[in-house]
């Protein structure tokens, strides 16, 4: 009994340890050098009849490159978004374990938003939340974090079917104006 007890505590410590055999190396996805503007896209709302405002800008400051994400979300006309998304090419982060990102802002909740092969419709999605600050910081979130927007998605994400991430303003009206700064993005 003392054996099956050990195995089985082994067996759940074991979910929340990187495997030695998986690199710990970040598998980059993007740091808005080279025209940033050809792989990110801004995103709102109105595109079903919402009224969120908001604009993406690629800036450069002390040699550091980033995306800076600006506006206002409204829940009104079943709206509540704006977002910033990059697509993912397969087979460039099918080892990946977590997202990560290096970012600042106005110490507001924001989320990732995945994408996989199993998203086929605009309101599905896998989404973690993170909060900013108002310095750089790293944050780094297992793909087992992720939350599916509806329980007809599969359960977890699987790294091989990512095809997109976003930064998204989400869910809520927000009082103070949007204001997040993106200078690296990618999966580990």
């Amino acid at each position: 009994m003392k054996n099956v007890r050990q195995f089985i505590i082994a067996s759940c410590l074991s979910l929340f340890l990187i495997p030695s055999t998986i690199a710990l190396e970040p598998l980059m996805i993007d740091s808005f050098e080279s025209d940033p503007q050809l792989r990110w896209s801004y995103v709102s709302d109105q595109v079903m009849g919402g009224v969120s405002e908001g604009r993406v800008a690629f800036k450069e400051e002390d040699g550091e490159q980033f995306a800076h994400m600006t506006g206002q979300v409204s829940t009104e006309n079943n709206g509540g978004f704006i977002q910033l998304r990059s697509a993912i090419p397969k087979k460039t982060i099918d080892t990946a374990i977590g997202a990560y990102l290096k970012v600042r802002g106005n110490g507001q909740q924001y989320y990732l938003h995945l994408r996989t092969s199993g998203t086929l419709l605009p309101w599905q999605y896998y989404q973690a939340s993170f909060t900013t600050t108002d310095q750089w910081q790293i944050i780094k979130v297992p793909l087992t974090a992720f939350g599916r927007s509806g329980n007809w998605l599969g359960k977890a994400v699987k790294p091989s079917s990512i095809r997109s991430i976003g930064i998204v303003a989400f869910g809520r009206d927000h009082i103070a104006d949007i204001d997040i700064e993106i200078a690296e993005i990618g999966f580990y």
